[in-house]
């Protein structure tokens, strides 16, 4: 058997709390071995039973299983215990613009995960190895073209002028088999990408402590200053610029070639009509090609 199937996950609970219970009072951390979907639960939660008030306390709901992870327009997200980090962030925001809030999630996480190698360096910025493709997926790149690597869901809920914000992630530890995919790839056959390929080694709770703290920073910032100053570090990971690519919305599609995005996080795509942009989350954006990775991306 398996031994990440039976061997107890060791999680730093405290490390984060002692993180992030300054910047976020009342913080508390629970991690479950399995649950439906930790969206659900927190969503649940908040919502409270009936003739109680809604619970806004900020928390951090981890599953080492999910048996009904949900993804963006009801796509279901398969994870596999010591394979996949599955965890939800609840607490209260208020921005002025809800807009680009989920390309802020995944820009964080980009940034922690891939940090730019010549900043690091102290030399010329390098080509990243995980590219965002809007609005909420993290894509890796490979000389076989980019692979999904770990998928975004932000919900929020509203209770007399109160709105709560629950941000879920799935992310790909380890290789997960072709086989285990329940969905076809937009990109062709290929297996996810596993944030292994670019760390060695690195298991579910190490790429927890390495994703939170950023993170809610992240998310403070955007309350305060909308999108607007994450506009450039999107660029710079955006998979999608300069890409023909199909909008979907129901039984409608029109193509066209995305040009980033704007101020407001929406998509800009040229098409046959016009600059559209897009900022319905009804609205599936589609490469008509597998995107190129960069050049010196190296061999996994």
């Amino acid at each position: 058997m398996n031994p990440s199937l039976t061997s107890p996950i060791q999680w730093p609970a405290e490390a984060l709390w002692q993180a992030l219970a300054p910047s976020l009072p009342g913080f508390t951390v629970e991690i479950l071995p399995e649950i439906d979907s930790t969206n659900s639960e927190l969503m649940r939660r908040f919502r409270g039973s009936a003739g109680m008030a809604p619970r806004p306390e900020p928390l951090l709901l981890v599953a080492e299983q999910q048996t009904a992870g949900r993804g963006r327009l009801g796509r279901s997200w398969q994870s596999r215990r010591g394979g996949s980090l599955t965890f939800s962030l609840g607490l209260p925001l208020q921005p002025a613009d809800w807009s680009g809030l989920s390309l802020v999630v995944g820009i964080s996480l980009a940034e922690s995960l891939d940090p730019d190698p010549g900043a690091e360096k102290g030399a010329e910025p390098g080509s990243p190895r995980i590219g965002l493709k809007w609005p909420n997926d993290l894509w890796l790149s490979s000389p076989q073209g980019y692979r999904k690597l770990a998928g975004i869901l932000v919900e929020t809920a509203s209770w007399e002028g109160l709105r709560y914000l629950v941000i879920g992630v799935g992310l790909n530890i380890s290789p997960v088999e072709l086989s285990e995919t329940t969905a076809a790839s937009p990109l062709g056959a290929m297996a996810p990408g596993c944030l292994q390929e670019l760390l060695p080694g690195i298991d579910a709770p190490q790429a927890l402590l390495r994703l939170l703290p950023p993170l809610v920073q992240a998310v403070q910032a955007f309350g305060q200053f909308g999108f607007a100053p994450f506009q450039a570090r999107f660029a710079a990971r955006d998979v999608l610029a300069g890409q023909p690519v199909q909008l979907s919305d129901g039984n409608r599609g029109e193509a066209g070639t995305a040009h980033g995005v704007g101020e407001n996080g929406a998509l800009r795509v040229q098409t046959a009509t016009g600059m559209k942009e897009i900022t319905s989350a009804e609205v599936s954006v589609r490469p008509l090609a597998a995107p190129s990775p960069p050049k010196d991306a190296p061999a996994c």
